[in-house]
Parts: structure tokens; sequence; C-alpha cells
């Protein structure tokens, strides 16, 4: 990961600019640079991923333009063999290659990119800033408006706290040009129906899947991988280890009295002959974590902060106790396969859009989870199922192929790695939720700390004052206001509570978890 700024304006100095861009520092550790431009200020703090030299550190300059990129861009040496044509190439950073991209494609550019990424272009015949973000979100971005007619862009909202009234996401997707907001790729949208049979479409599912984790594996520092013991999580493990062909590093973490996940996690690292770790929590490491989780989030939703607290400590172990630096994590399945509760939808054009809806918001939820959890300790998140080319076939696929009619949760997933990949009891085991699933009884702690902390009378007063995503329990209210201690008045940057769609029989619950749902049934156990 690394961490970028932008600001067009006159009313911040560079000196109170770096204040607050230090605070995500660990998003960047290895080096910090501004750059002054026409009327403004760019600021880069690298994390050394790929182009390992200085020669890689940002703002890359091409005669008076400027950039800066937090970002992977896939596939990048076949385009800077095309651009090496007409640009010499100083570093070997993936990176280098956007601005010769943009002098000679503009704004075009961005739907070109194979990648994930969010960056920042100083254009001086504009005399303006140009920033775009990833069609999915995967890579942060926030923006604000310090003063009329001017404009800041910063990696995370905690650099902007302060700076800005209102800070708000910057929509994936789109890019920013001349004041305005202009969407170049919806992941969304499906321009011709995939109608193929099944074992065609399964046959697709893999060798997609296969070559969105092969392309992660490119990296000049050293890689290690994320295993719940789930089948996200484990297909990216057992995917990399045939493709690197030597023992990968694997990590799974969960409670000391009843981790699900440790179990089936070190079931999948035998199997695959992984060099396995195991992170053991408690209730004291959940409950002190809390606080800094919301801070490192930036968000108060329920199933998110859950989630995190036990990413957040495993990768704090790593970052810690290892020299690995780029970690590959199993998100942005469940969006596009559906999950628990999807089940229950009442038609293919119900999933249908559901997923198209869960997508369109990944970036407040789990993308943010495994971006923040992960950067915060000077790590680097890479998320094999959100390869672009992967996630657009998965969304045109026939609904209803993806509807559950066979028997098992995200079965055309399952059957496409049917093999040697995985033990079978894994490839069809029915899905935990990883906060469930790193011990029911991390859950349950929360539950009951934020219990203790209201009388039911407290409880009621004290949700009143938020008419934006009202509390609705005491764990609620608790995320809240911690996280109104931290983003005062910037609640709008999350739309709601992630749920399951309340309007679908079976699904109008009180809580994220797939527990409370009737059909969990022997998920997690």
């Amino acid at each position: 990961m690394c961490s970028i700024i932008g600001f067009l304006g006159t009313s911040i100095s560079k000196e109170k600019l770096k204040e607050f861009f230090d605070r995500t520092i660990s998003r960047g550790p290895d080096m910090q640079r501004f750059s002054e431009v026409d009327g403004g200020i760019l600021g880069f703090e690298r994390l050394s991923i790929m182009g390992l030299s200085e020669a890689g550190m940002q703002p890359f300059v091409l005669g008076a333009n400027q950039v800066v990129c937090n970002g992977e861009i896939y596939g990048f040496r076949k385009l800077k063999e095309e651009l090496s044509k007409d640009y010499t190439f100083v570093s070997e950073s993936d990176c280098e290659i956007l601005l010769p991209m943009y002098e000679k494609y503009g704004t075009d550019m961005f739907g070109m990119l194979d990648a994930e990424y969010a960056c920042i272009i100083y254009d001086a015949k504009r005399k303006s800033l140009v920033a775009a973000r990833d069609p999915i979100g995967i890579r942060p971005l926030f923006y604000g408006y310090p003063q009329d007619g001017e404009i800041i862009f910063a990696s995370e909202a905690k650099n902007l706290v302060g700076l800005c009234d209102k800070i708000m996401p910057f929509p994936p997707g789109h890019y920013y040009a001349d004041g305005q907001f202009v969407c170049y790729r919806d992941m969304t949208e499906v321009k011709s129906v995939v109608a193929d049979d099944v074992e065609e479409i399964c046959k697709n599912i893999h060798d997609k899947l296969v070559a969105g984790i092969e392309k992660r594996l490119d990296a000049d520092a050293p890689l290690g991988f994320l295993l719940s013991g789930g089948l996200d999580s484990s297909l990216v493990c057992a995917v990399s280890q045939k493709l690197l062909n030597k023992p990968i590093k694997t990590f799974a973490i969960g409670m000391s009295t009843d981790a699900i996940d440790l179990k089936y996690a070190k079931e999948v690292a035998d199997y695959i002959g992984s060099d396995h770790t195991e992170v053991i929590i408690t209730k004291d490491d959940v409950l002190a974590a809390l606080p800094d989780v919301v801070h490192l989030l930036g968000t108060f939703d329920i199933t998110t902060i859950r989630a995190s607290i036990g990413m957040y400590l495993v990768c704090k172990w790593i970052h810690e106790n290892t020299d690995v630096r780029v970690l590959l994590t199993g998100e942005i399945s469940d969006e596009i396969f559906g999950y628990k509760y999807t089940d229950f939808a009442p038609s293919a054009k119900a999933f249908q859009d559901e997923a198209a809806k869960r997508v369109r918001e990944l970036y407040m939820y789990d993308v943010l989870r495994a971006d923040r959890c992960i950067s915060v300790n000077s790590l680097e998140a890479r998320v094999p199922f959100g390869d672009l080319d992967f996630v657009q076939y998965v969304m045109s696929v026939d609904p209803e192929k993806k509807l559950n009619t066979y028997g098992k949760g995200k079965y055309l997933l399952r059957h496409a790695f049917v093999g040697d990949y995985l033990p079978e009891s894994i490839l069809m085991r029915e899905k935990a939720a990883f906060s469930d699933a790193v011990g029911h009884s991390m859950v349950d702690y929360l539950k009951a700390y934020a219990e203790e902390q209201y009388t039911d009378e407290e409880f009621e007063a004290r949700c009143k004052k938020y008419s934006h995503a009202t509390p609705f329990t005491k764990e609620s209210l608790l995320y809240r206001e911690l996280f109104e201690r931290f983003y005062p008045d910037q609640a709008q940057m999350i739309v709601d509570f992630w749920m399951p769609n309340k309007e679908w029989e079976g699904c109008n619950v009180n809580d994220p978890s797939a527990r409370v749902l009737s059909n969990y049934g022997a998920s997690g156990e």
C-alpha cells in the first residue's frame, strides 16, 4: 500500500498538509515526498512493492505534469513496452506508465487499466487536478472542499478530518476532471448475458480466477496469504501454491476458546503443504483493539467492525513477526456468487439486483476492511476475486444459474475447482462469516461489552441523536459513538449498516451475522 494526497488551493500550507498526511504514514512507511505544483501540492508515502529502488519514488514527472498513485497495474510490462517507443522509463515501477498513458490517451486511459488503484494527476494544461479510482474501489480515495474553489483528495478520510466540513468517498469507476465526476466503468453493467451451460461457465470461472490469482503473485517483496479455512481464501491459497510450486506462507487467526477457522485452515494448510502460522487471541485482545479498529476503518458498520478485529490482529502479528509485505485475501466472492441470505432470493432478477448492489457498495464494507486492516500494518492487500475480468464475467452469467438450486451455495465456484485443489470437506463446506469463525465468543464478547455500556434508557436517548443510519442495538450505538469520536459528523460516508435484504422472506433480522438466519445449519461448526 501507499498513501497519496493532492490539494489545489491556497488555504492549506505544505506544513499543515504534512501534519494531516502523516496520519496515514503506516500506509507508506518507506519514504515520504511532497511536490509543489502551480496552485497546489501533491504528496506520496511509499510502501515499496514493485521496483524497490528509489527511482520508483513518486510523484512521477513528465514535462510539467505530475502523478501520485496508490495501486497495482497488472500487465504493465506490456503497456510499458508499447510506450517505450516514445518514452524513456527510469524505474521498474508499474505506476510510471500513468503519465505517458495520460499524455497519449487523456482520460480514456482509465478505462484501459487492469488495475486496483487510486491516482491524482496534476495536469499543467488544465492547471488542475485529475483523479481516478478503480472500478471496484479496492484502493481508497476521499475528497472534500476546504474552501470555495478548492479541492483536496486523500487516501483516507482521517487525512481530511479537520480540513473539510464534509468528507466524501470518491466513487469507484469514476474519474474527476474539470470539476465533474465521470463514470468510465460500471462493473454491474451486463452488456450480454452468458448463457453457456454450467460446465462451460465453471471452466471459464476456473480459468479466469486462476489468471486473476497469477497476476497478483507478481511482486518484488515477500508474499503471504490469509487463510480462514473457508472456501474463498482456501482457493486463493491452493491455486497460488500450485502456480508458485513451492510452500507459501499462510496465516490463520482464532479465539483461544472456540476458534472455528483454525481447524479448517490447518486442514487446508496440511493438504497444500503451506508454511502455516496460527495466531491466537483472547477476549482482552478483542476489547483492547476495538477503538483502534474503528479509528483505522472509518466506519460504524457492525459486520465490518466485527470482521476487522481478527483481520487487524493477524495482520499486526504478521507485520511484527515476519518479512511479508504483500497479502493475498479472499474478499469479493460472496458479493458475486451469493451469501447465505441470498438463498432466500425470490427470483433470479432479485439475486442479480442484490449482487449489483453489493458490488457497488463493496468500497464501504469488505473492501474497506481488507484495505485498512492490512495497510495500517504497512502491508499491501491483493484481492484476486476482485479481478476486473473475473467480476465482469460472473456478473454476466445468467442469474438463473447463480441461484442456489443445487442444494449448495456458491455452487458454480465450488464446481469450478473440483479436483485436487482442496479436500472435498473444504470445497463443499458451508459458509461461516469471518467474524463468527474467528470464534463465536468474539462476537458474543463484543455484544456483552456493549450491553454493559448503556442502560436501556441511555440507549434509547442516545440513539435519537443520529438521524442517519440510526443505531438499533447497543452494539451498533457503541460503534457509532466510537466513530463520532474520530470522525465527527462524517457518518454520511457510509450509506447504512450492512444487513441482509430485509424485504425478502427469511431475511428480516436484527443482526448482520449469518448465524441468525434459518438456513445457517452446520455453517461454521
